[in-house]
């Protein structure tokens, strides 16, 4: 039987070291076909025979080579295999090398462009900071004609408008700040007018975003300059005093009860988690509006990343009505009256440090109030979940309070004040005097937030910011030489006007509406189509921010007040028989910009009427009151007419 060096079943050295050179170290260069070569090469036939006890025949070479024994032929091959197995191994060490050099080049690489975007980005943030001092300097010395900011000469001023961009800082997320969306410093000076076509597009996306239901909106709106992400039930407060306490923080929050607040001192900044997100909508629309300042400090406004109620709170909620109140009755405050309340006048009498002391181990204590005269008292945690502990473990834990009332009192920050009302429903668009259908419909606050208004405030804050949202006044720039606040009161349209104010040395003028979302809307409008006054194309952007509309003039409006009065009954044949006409439009100027300027006084004679149109409305309020006292206007009709500011815009 003759036996072939390729049978699997026969052992032999050759495939050893086969096996040795193809070993986890290195492949060898060898494959097993070239191995094994020289045993099925034509010219050499060399074979393995299992007569004459095994030994090998050998044929004649036709080369000349002669015969060759098997064993020097195994010992060579072995050899070669030994030497490429030690070439394997030196180039696989030369690759590990080498590799290693590659990665520590790169990582030295990487960490050089980290650097370098981080020293720009510091850089970027500089040069925008001074941008926005010079631009802050500059509206502030608008009403100062005869006054420039340091370094900005007078010529100067009337040319400095830069694109927004260079001077708005948007900050993207990283990983720092993944906590919280980051909100945008309040732009106070004008910006440039919008891309027509990005404005198209930002309007489409908001408007279908804000369309969907309120459950299938996406967890942040796809805003492309990051002005804020959307409403949750936690609201970030940053550039808060680094030494601030969590009672005076929370001294000014009055919307709803807080689930949980985190002081991150450190980092100036705050987290107020509610238990209903509508709170939390409450709260942050106040607190721009309002424009939050604690101790000197503008507090920036902006919406924390979303988090679950923990499932022991919620449980705490919905059945023990928990919050960060624990209410403790039965104390003895007072030796001489507690029994009147059921404590035992043999007790040691209750101090805060000691209920402090007491109660701090199941968490952090925002405030403690001791009613001595009726021995209570009222621990607010900073957290429902501390307050849920110690309700459970107080008794069992310390004696002292085994025999007490002990349970969850009303959280102090739910308390909504008329005002707050009030400057949500402007924040929402809401009409005067309708605040009271937020009482009991909150989901109306969602709603509108989220869909009445959201292509209005995507647009709003696009150049001013978060901070910007609820501003009511709109920035006039490049206007013609000499133009007339009647003139340009002619090209606004969309909402009532609070205040109109031109600075024709320096061709601006400041439009200040009633409601944020009809400036917000005018501002889309006029971005995106443009507003010309005498042909030539105005520059739109937003003025310093408004704050909230002042309640005498919210429940005027509410009332029918506008910036015009009406003025019936006249009989313009017999006023003008008289020395001195009282009804010419000169004299009727004069006699009302006692009261205030006058923007344009119109008559319509054959119906006996005029409109006497005011710059300010709170002029036109305080002339309807006092006009009548005197005597050529005791017999007239007078009240409040239409403001023609407020008509529907016209299509384009």
């Amino acid at each position: 039987m003759t036996y072939s060096p390729f049978n699997q079943q026969q052992s032999h050295p050759h495939l050893d070291v086969h096996r040795l050179a193809t070993s986890p170290v290195g492949e060898s260069p060898l494959s097993p076909v070239s191995d094994l070569s020289y045993q099925t090469n034509s010219r050499q036939n060399t074979v393995w025979s299992d007569q004459s006890n095994h030994q090998p025949q050998s044929h004649w070479d036709p080369h000349g080579q002669g015969q060759m024994q098997i064993s020097s032929q195994a010992q060579m091959h072995a050899q070669a295999h030994a030497q490429a197995l030690a070439r394997a191994q030196a180039q696989a060490q030369a690759q590990a090398q080498a590799q290693a050099q590659a990665q520590a080049q790169a990582h030295a690489h990487s960490q050089a462009q980290a650097q370098m975007q981080a020293q720009m980005h510091i850089n970027d943030q500089q040069h925008s900071q001074q941008q926005q001092q010079q631009h802050l300097q500059y509206h502030d010395h608008l009403m100062s004609p005869n006054m420039a900011p340091n370094g900005i000469s007078m010529s100067d001023m009337s040319s400095m408008h830069l694109p927004s961009q260079e001077y708005l800082d948007y900050p993207t997320l990283s990983s720092a700040s993944s906590e919280f969306l980051s909100p945008i410093p309040v732009n106070v000076m004008a910006a440039e007018p919008q891309d027509h076509m990005s404005t198209v597009n930002m309007i489409a996306q908001f408007t279908a975003e804000a369309n969907l239901p309120l459950s299938l909106q996406s967890g942040q709106l796809n805003n492309p300059r990051d002005f804020t992400s959307a409403p949750s039930r936690t609201v970030y407060l940053g550039n808060i005093p680094a030494t601030i306490t969590y009672k005076a923080l929370l001294d000014y929050v009055r919307t709803g009860v807080v689930e949980e607040v985190k002081i991150l001192s450190e980092k100036m900044c705050a987290f107020v988690s509610f238990v209903d997100e509508n709170d939390a909508l409450l709260f942050h629309s106040d607190a721009i509006l309002k424009r939050l300042n604690i101790d000197g400090r503008d507090i920036k406004i902006g919406w924390g990343k979303p988090q679950p109620i923990d499932p022991v709170v919620r449980a705490g909620i919905s059945n023990d009505g928990a919050t960060r109140n624990v209410y403790i009755g039965k104390l003895n405050t007072n030796k001489d009256s507690c029994e009147k309340w059921g404590a035992d006048p043999k007790e040691v009498v209750v101090t805060k440090e000691r209920l402090y002391e007491d109660l701090s181990q199941f968490g952090e204590i925002e405030s403690i109030k001791l009613v001595e005269d009726r021995g209570i008292a009222f621990v607010h945690f900073t957290s429902i979940f501390a307050a849920i502990k110690a309700v459970a473990n107080i008794g069992s834990i310390d004696p002292y309070y085994s025999n007490k009332k002990v349970f969850y009192g009303k959280d102090r920050c739910a308390f909504i004040t008329k005002t707050q009302q009030h400057n949500v429903a402007q924040f929402l668009g809401i009409q005067p005097g309708m605040e009271s259908l937020m009482e009991n419909n909150r989901e109306l606050i969602s709603q509108t937030l989220l869909q009445q208004s959201a292509a209005a405030a995507a647009i709003a804050t696009s150049a001013g910011g978060a901070n910007n949202l609820g501003n009511r006044t709109v920035y006039l720039g490049n206007l013609p030489k000499n133009v007339k606040l009647e003139e340009i009161c002619n090209a606004i349209r969309g909402g009532l006007l609070q205040n109109i104010k031109l600075l024709n040395d320096r061709h601006v003028c400041f439009v200040t509406f009633i409601d944020p979302t009809a400036a917000a809307q005018f501002y889309a409008m006029s971005s995106l189509h443009g507003l010309t006054i005498h042909n030539k194309r105005c520059k739109i952007g937003w003025g310093k921010h408004s704050g909230p509309l002042p309640n005498p003039i919210a429940l005027a409006v509410s009332r029918g007040a506008s910036r015009n009065i009406y003025l019936g009954n006249i009989n313009f044949d017999e006023d003008a028989k008289q020395e001195g006409s009282v009804f010419a439009e000169d004299t009727l100027r004069e006699i009302f910009e006692e009261f205030g300027t006058v923007e344009q006084i119109n008559f319509l004679y054959e119906k006996n009427c005029c409109f006497i149109n005011f710059a300010n409305i709170s002029n036109a309020i305080l002339a309807i009151d006092k006009i009548k006292s005197i005597p050529h206007f005791s017999n007239l009709k007078i009240n409040f007419g239409k403001d023609r500011c407020g008509n529907v815009p016209r299509q384009f």
